[in-house]
């Protein structure tokens, strides 16, 4: 048998409001150590430290990267936070979907109109590699946005038949 096998990973870009949170949680580290050397005094250090971790922390989740997966016609999209922490947040049969199409292919606009909820599994800059697919997932009908270069797109389209992919000219 022929088994098909691609993988992909897409990084995020850091949009303006990334930055914002990162300056935030930098300036939040500075206003505990003023405040706790003003109020606690020897523990200051001790004190300044626990944020620090803790802001180091939640500046991980701020550097994502996607990861999809094509096995035989099953696509799996997973989130990676800081390249250690991985969550699944999608895995279906590509058959299933409904359409596929570029995100800005006005001609099946109406179709993703339809969906009840949009995930957004891309670097977050609409490129020609962005694509968005109609499916049911978990209950609902769902758009999911994604970056699948050539090959995944080819691997895709071996499943997927031509009337429900429609790939950017």
């Amino acid at each position: 048998m022929n088994e098909v096998f691609k993988e992909q990973i897409v990084k995020r870009k850091p949009s303006a409001l990334d930055l914002f949170k990162r300056v935030g949680l930098i300036i939040a580290v500075a206003a505990v150590f003023l405040v706790s050397v003003s109020l606690i005094g020897q523990f200051a250090m001790f004190v300044t430290v626990i944020a620090g971790f803790g802001a180091y922390w939640v500046m991980g989740f701020l550097n994502v990267e996607y990861e999809y997966i094509f096995t035989n016609g099953e696509l799996d999209i997973d989130v990676i936070y800081n390249r250690t922490r991985r969550k699944r947040m999608y895995s279906g049969g590509v058959s299933n979907f409904e359409v596929m199409a570029h995100v800005d292919d006005k001609n099946h606009s109406g179709d993703f109109n339809s969906a009840q909820e949009t995930k957004n599994y891309s670097s977050g800059v609409t490129t020609d590699d962005t694509y968005a697919f109609l499916t049911t997932y978990k209950g609902k009908r769902v758009k999911i946005i994604f970056e699948p270069n050539e090959m995944m797109l080819k691997a895709i389209s071996t499943v997927l038949t031509p009337r429900k992919l429609f790939k950017k000219v």
